[in-house]
């Protein structure tokens, strides 16, 4: 599996007009190699990959590695790698080197430059990993819906709980709790749980706030399983509901449904992101939708491709994505209900699958 992750890697070189890539990021090493450390860099060359790491990872690597060799450097890692590369760019008068400006610091490079010598061409590799990364496999596909399943499940059983009297801390503590629980290796990001005028800080993190009667109480959460991630957010409310919560309720769902039925292979990113604008347009209300309707999903929790405004990424099939309109609403509170989706031949199902109704608790 990682060998041919590999492979398909190199047949980019062209492309980025390298003779070597360098691998920093540490979820796309864990992509094309299998290595989970916390300490590592890939060389990838046109015949060989090498991972670069150090001695607290001799045994971890040897038993996940695959498709690389495994170099245990111990003057450092970037003057390993850098003489790795001094090695290779021997026999030319320049040897271009394709990289990630984003995960690669300058200091890290300079460090490099300096351990490699003068001949090196650094070239952007134009996120040759992470477009790899936006199609998942077969394999990945069935650990996403399992990380779904768990998540769906969690949600599901602490429903119970949710109710006047507990702290926000309390509830997020629980569900990351039922997460290791039924086999997750732990939270995707940090539970939010929100309750009343602070449902509506789309990003908050739980409090020791109590949660009251009368009140919104939006829950986002994600679970690890086997290293890939889940994401999902529903909006429940302590009592009964105005019915103008009720109608923004019926509004974010329905922007939900439009966006998923934009969702198919050929269609752009950004046209998901303005159908769901749309419709809640339709309700007034759109000027209170604050953030992007979603994003790609997989080793880590915000990948590509990004479902925003003005986005031309292309859908394929195997892509998954989260889809999660909201709106927030100043001391009245917020509303957001956010699914996993993968891309299918004729559309996108769901992977997430807790109840999406509105619950008045």
């Amino acid at each position: 599996m990682c060998r041919s992750r590999i492979d398909r890697l190199r047949l980019l070189f062209s492309e980025l007009r390298a003779d070597a890539l360098i691998i920093s990021h540490l979820p796309n090493i864990q992509y094309l190699c299998g290595f989970s450390g916390s300490a590592g860099i890939l060389v990838v060359e046109p015949w060989r990959s090498i991972l670069f790491t150090d001695s607290r990872y001799t045994f971890q690597a040897r038993d996940e590695v695959s498709g690389a060799q495994i170099r245990i450097a111990k003057r450092g890692l970037l003057r390993a790698v850098g003489e790795e590369l001094r090695e290779l760019s021997r026999r030319r008068t320049r040897f271009s080197v394709a990289y990630s400006p984003d995960h690669l610091t300058v200091a890290q490079k300079g460090a490099l430059q300096v351990a490699a010598g003068n001949r090196l061409r650094w070239v952007p590799d134009k996120n040759a990993v992470e477009k790899l990364r936006a199609v998942k496999d077969r394999d990945e596909l069935e650990r996403m819906r399992e990380a779904a399943r768990v998540i769906s499940d969690v949600f599901r059983g602490i429903l119970g709980g949710v109710r006047p009297g507990i702290r926000e801390l309390s509830l997020a503590a629980k569900i990351e709790y039922d997460i290791k629980r039924r086999g997750g290796s732990g939270p995707s990001f940090e539970t939010i749980v929100a309750s009343g005028p602070r449902s509506a800080w789309a990003h908050a993190r739980p409090t020791a706030k109590v949660l009251r009667k009368s009140e919104l109480v939006v829950l986002d959460q994600g679970a690890i399983l086997r290293g890939y991630c889940s994401d999902m957010t529903r909006t429940v409310f302590l009592g009964r509901a105005s019915v103008r919560v009720r109608d923004m309720y019926k509004a974010v769902l329905e922007a939900q449904q439009v966006a998923k039925a934009a969702i198919r292979p050929g269609a752009r990113a950004g046209d998901v992101d303005q159908a769901a604008r749309d419709a809640l347009r339709r309700h007034r209300l759109a000027k209170y939708f604050t953030h992007s309707v979603g994003h790609g999903l997989g080793l880590e929790v915000h990948e590509m491709p990004r479902l925003g405004r003005g986005e031309t990424t292309i859908l394929r099939e195997g892509m998954v994505l989260t889809v999660e309109p909201g709106v927030y609403i100043e001391r009245l509170g917020g509303i957001r209900i956010e699914d996993d989706v993968v891309v299918e031949a004729n559309g996108c199902a769901d992977l997430t699958t807790a109840p999406r109704d509105f619950l008045e608790l």
